[in-house]
């Protein structure tokens, strides 16, 4: 594959879902690199402007360049100083080419504070996780054993040579804060992609990664790029908003007579730009293949919806739900975990206990393979309210235990017509969202679930207390009992989320004046 049509590739990956297209963030394409280094703050040490790198003729641990501008280089040896944006980002999609000597090491440190490691790993076992190019570099602290921790290894090693060019393409999510000061939510990467290759989904970060250089946390930070740790070239940096939030579907939503295979799921869904699909689990004849031709269309695995029972007479769950667990290691995929008893009422704390312990049994076995588990409030179940999963997970104590608010099981339930201050309770554990059109005053599934364009339900205001209260994660799409054409309804609902989430696109003045599509 030539040069321009792995770029093609790359870009077809990135616009799989919630594109640029759509919401015209490639109208603020802001590029890093250029005719010279004026992108960059204060003294630039040893960094050159140079028009072609490759590796060195008499050391192959050695770059060298050619004469021009469009790359820059970190001189001679290797090791200069750091590169820091003069301008400040918080959420951005970035595109970096990158090459490296012989066993070269580099960073890209999103803010200043949060690295993607850059690393001459070609054919390389790792060391530890995050060490690897393409792995997001461990935190450290001095009173810890080990003192790294929290580093996370890209999913495959998609490394090339060394003096080969190589690309990431990023979205990356700024942590939050209230007007005080006080965090709301973790920084995230939300998709890195190496050379083509989907490597990390959904990742969050609690803090900066070592080296970075700030050790605090903010709102905006500059793109850093590291210059001290061995040869390094770059080329085509380019920072752009990030858009709103993953949109997804659930699978309710995309079956009917024209769509039964999950090849014809998974098609419609990327045609239209979906980000990609929550499946039940006892619904989906084979989660391996449906993971196959998601990443195919690079579509991603959002969630599993399954259920758990909290009664000491019954199973408590599936026992295909462990193996799914193990199916889905390193994907990063959430269980979305429903509730039911025939003993205890719905919301009784009297059940809190047995629920407790099955629940801690699962996340320490999903913390394992690196899958996450949602709460998942159901009208009628004994899990029936936001505020019980916000009981529940706080009980449980695991940091992979989240909840999730769930629109039309809230609409049903609540007499409350408000879900600012749910949503804020459920900050920073809230890690899915669901949502539909719908009726504000409806009483049934036909008023409460229907397509995303209709209902008289604020869906603009939703959205933007979710945005205000700090929230990042994915959003679905509920669409249970609304039946007719999958793909109308999933385009009708496209287009509404389209004009809709343009609340939670953020600022883009930091990229400069817009330009023509």
């Amino acid at each position: 594959m030539n040069y321009r049509t792995t770029i093609s590739v790359l870009f077809l990956l990135m616009t799989a879902g919630n594109t640029f297209a759509k919401d015209c963030s490639e109208c603020h394409k802001l590029e890093i690199t250029g005719q010279d280094l004026s992108a960059w703050n204060g003294d630039t040490g040893q960094w050159q402007s140079v028009g072609e790198a490759h590796l060195h003729p008499d050391s192959p641990k050695l770059l060298a360049s050619e004469p021009g501008t469009g790359a820059i280089i970190n001189g001679p040896t290797g090791r200069t100083k750091h590169l820091l944006t003069k301008g400040q980002f918080g959420d951005v999609r970035a595109h970096i080419e990158f090459m490296v000597a012989k066993d070269s090491n580099s960073g890209v440190y999103f803010m200043g504070r949060y690295e993607v490691q850059v690393f001459d790993s070609f054919q390389k076992e790792s060391a530890y996780p995050g060490i690897e190019c393409g792995g997001i570099y461990q935190r450290w602290d001095e009173r810890r054993n080990p003192k790294g921790f929290e580093g996370h290894s890209p999913r495959v090693n998609a490394s090339r040579a060394p003096g080969q060019w190589q690309t990431f393409d990023v979205v990356f999510r700024a942590p939050r804060f209230d007007k005080s000061g006080h965090k709301l939510a973790n920084a995230r990467f939300e998709k890195i992609i190496h050379n083509g290759v989907l490597v990390h989904d959904d990742i969050e970060l609690t803090g900066p990664t070592r080296a970075g250089a700030f050790n605090d946390e903010q709102a905006l930070g500059p793109l850093m790029l590291q210059g001290d740790h061995g040869p390094v070239a770059y080329r085509n940096i380019w920072l752009a908003p990030a858009g709103a939030n993953p949109f997804f579907a659930l699978d309710n939503g995309v079956v009917d007579e024209n769509h039964q295979t999950v090849a014809a799921q998974a098609t419609v869904l990327a045609e239209l730009g979906y980000d990609g699909i929550s499946v039940g689990l006892d619904r989906c004849p084979s989660i391996p293949a449906l993971i196959d031709e998601l990443d195919q269309r690079g579509l991603r695995l959002f969630t599993i919806y399954a259920g758990v029972n909290i009664d000491p007479d019954q199973e408590p769950y599936s026992g295909k739900l462990k193996e799914t667990i193990r199916t889905l290691d390193g994907r990063n995929t959430v269980l979305w975990l429903f509730m039911q008893s025939r003993t205890h009422r719905p919301s009784a704390p009297a059940g809190d206990a047995r629920a407790v312990a099955i629940l801690r049994e699962l996340a320490d076995l999903a913390a394992q393979h690196r899958v996450r588990i949602s709460l998942y409030p159901h009208n009628a179940f004994w899990l029936e309210r936001i505020e019980d999963a916000v009981r529940i997970a706080d009980q449980i104590d695991r940091p992979n235990v989240g909840v999730t608010f769930n629109l039309c099981h809230w609409l049903r339930v609540s007499p409350e017509k408000s879900a600012e201050s749910l949503i804020r309770q459920a900050m920073p554990g809230l890690s899915v969202v669901s949502i539909n059109g719908a009726d504000s005053d409806g009483q049934d599934w036909k008023t409460l679930i229907q397509t995303l364009d209709q209902g008289t339900f604020d869906m603009t205001g939703f959205l933007k207390t979710l945005g205000e209260a700090g929230y990042t994660g994915p959003i679905g799409l509920q669409a249970y009992g609304i039946g007719g054409d999958a793909r109308e309804n999933l385009k009708r609902s496209m287009q509404a989320w389209e004009e809709h989430s343009r609340v939670l696109y953020g600022d883009v003045t930091p990229f400069g004046e817009p330009k023509q599509p």
